[in-house]
């Protein structure tokens, strides 16, 4: 679902610029979109472990913990290509690409939760 957002984005974003500028910004929304992907991986990884943690504050600091990388994880490559802008010039499209790609993975949680909720509606039918 997430790739999808980023298609959306990437397919508007071509509609609005009509040129080759288009390209940079699709490699900022699919390189956020990846990072946005890895990031659910470190999710589901961080509640499976946490389900074996038998202490309740070992299991908070471990959340946190992991809370806290995701959210290094994407200032980082943030970060990253803040830098390459400053430094190598790489188009300003790519790092606005990559600041619309941290959006992908929240709309695709919300396109998912309005799709179950349509699906609840029409189940209690």
């Amino acid at each position: 679902m997430a790739g999808a957002a980023a298609l959306v984005m990437i397919i508007a974003a071509a509609a609005i610029l009509r040129s080759a500028a288009v390209l940079p910004f699709a490699a900022g929304v699919i390189i956020m979109t990846a990072v946005n992907v890895f990031k659910i991986f470190l999710l589901e990884r961080t509640v499976n472990a946490t389900v074996d943690i038998d202490n309740i504050d070992a299991g908070r600091n471990y959340v946190r913990l992991q809370y806290l990388l995701r959210y290094f994880i994407t200032g980082a490559v943030l970060l990253a290509i803040g830098l390459l802008f400053w430094f190598e010039k790489i188009p300003e499209a790519c790092a606005w690409g990559a600041v619309f790609g941290i959006f992908t993975m929240q709309i695709s949680v919300m396109i998912v939760r309005h799709m179950k909720f349509e699906e609840e509606q029409k189940i209690d039918e």
